[in-house]
């Protein structure tokens, strides 16, 4: 069972111009936002990138509003870990997390190869079916096929957000609550 103090969130690149081409692109940044506030109530330390912020631009708004001292190091390597900064603020996360959250886009591409990074480290990857995407469903399905297949753990949020509360009743329970409902 997951514990908050074991997870850390990652979100990779919901940027404007990728996300205007993204299936379920609605979907997607809805869960990004339900998760992003989820980890504030758990207190699980939040890694985000954007991919080549030059050419892709910002954050969709709505979760650019929620990314206030969020580190969010800008990159050109399609695994998030491969980038010198994303690495460092990695590297420094507590000793006891050992499953990064992953949210984000695309499936097949980002989440792919940052899973596989994560993998490297001996981290457990742990991807939020209803919080990744691709351009196309069908590159999506696969890259989630292919996720499993190379050991990360695929589930929708409602899941890990249920898992990580444990039990109803608590004052987080009763935060997150207005998000999952």
């Amino acid at each position: 069972m997951l514990k908050p103090e074991n997870c850390y969130l990652h979100i990779i690149d919901p940027q404007e111009r990728l996300m205007n081409q993204i299936h379920e692109a609605d979907r997607v940044i809805e869960t990004i936002a339900k998760m992003v506030h989820c980890a504030k109530i758990f207190g699980l330390p939040i890694v985000a990138n954007t991919q080549y912020k030059k050419g892709l631009g910002p954050y969709v708004t709505n979760l650019e509003k929620l990314m206030a001292d969020i580190p969010r190091p800008d990159k050109i390597e399609f695994n998030a870990l491969a980038n010198v900064e994303t690495k460092k603020l990695v590297n420094n996360l507590p000793t006891e997390v050992n499953t990064a959250i992953l949210v984000g886009v695309e499936t097949h591409i980002c989440i792919y190869q940052t899973a596989l990074g994560v993998l490297e480290k001996g981290i457990t990857p742990w991807i939020v079916a209803d919080g990744v995407s691709s351009r196309s469903k069908v590159n999506s399905d696969l890259g989630l096929s292919c996720l499993q297949a190379a050991g990360a753990i695929v589930g929708p949020a409602e899941m890990i957000i249920y898992e990580l509360l444990a039990k109803a009743g608590t004052s987080e329970f009763k935060e997150v609550l207005p998000h999952i409902v």
